[in-house]
C-alpha cells in the first residue's frame, strides 16, 4: 500500500467495507476485482481488477496489488497478462489505463514489460493524507 493512495484497512470492519464496495463496482457493472492466490493454496496473496469503467469509450482503469512477501516472482506479470487478455477479449475494451505514482518503479516496469505507454504526467494532482501527489498515466490499446 505505498503507493496506493487510499487509507489501509485496519479491522475487520474496514475490510468489510472495502469487500462491500468491490462487490456493489461488480454488481452494478461498474468494475470487476479478481483475488490473487496460489493455485494449491487459498490465501489471498494479492488483487487485480478494472474499475472505473468508462463504457462509452471502451475503456478501463486497471489497478493491482500484492502482498510484498510474493514481489518480484512474476505473480503480478501473470496475473495482468491474464486480466489484459480478459478485458480486450471478454469485455471488448479498446484502451486500458493504469494509473501509477511515479515513485513506483516496480509497478512502471510491469506496465513497460506489457506495452503500456506513457500518456501523461500530473504534478501534485492527487491530494491524500496530508500531501500532494504525481501521478504517471500509461495506457495500453487492444491489440490489432
Amino acid at each position: 500500500m505505498e503507493y496506493i493512495h487510499r487509507p489501509i484497512a485496519k479491522n475487520i470492519d474496514d475490510a468489510l467495507q472495502l469487500i462491500q464496495i468491490i462487490i456493489d463496482a461488480e454488481t452494478n457493472n461498474n468494475g470487476i476485482t479478481w483475488a490473487i492466490i496460489f493455485k494449491e493454496g487459498a490465501q489471498l496473496i494479492g488483487t487485480i481488477g478494472f474499475w472505473q469503467l468508462k463504457k462509452e469509450h471502451y475503456r478501463a482503469e486497471i489497478g493491482y496489488l500484492l502482498s510484498p512477501d510474493f514481489q518480484r516472482k512474476g505473480i503480478m506479470q501473470e496475473a495482468l497478462s491474464a486480466v489484459i487478455n480478459y478485458g480486450f477479449a471478454e469485455m471488448k475494451l479498446h484502451s486500458i489505463e493504469a494509473n501509477v505514482d511515479p515513485r513506483n518503479a516496480s509497478s512502471i516496469s510491469l506496465l513497460d514489460r506489457n506495452q503500456f505507454v506513457k500518456e501523461g504526467y500530473f504534478k501534485e494532482n492527487y491530494f491524500f493524507d496530508g500531501k500532494f501527489s504525481d501521478t504517471v498515466i500509461y495506457s495500453l490499446l487492444t491489440p490489432i
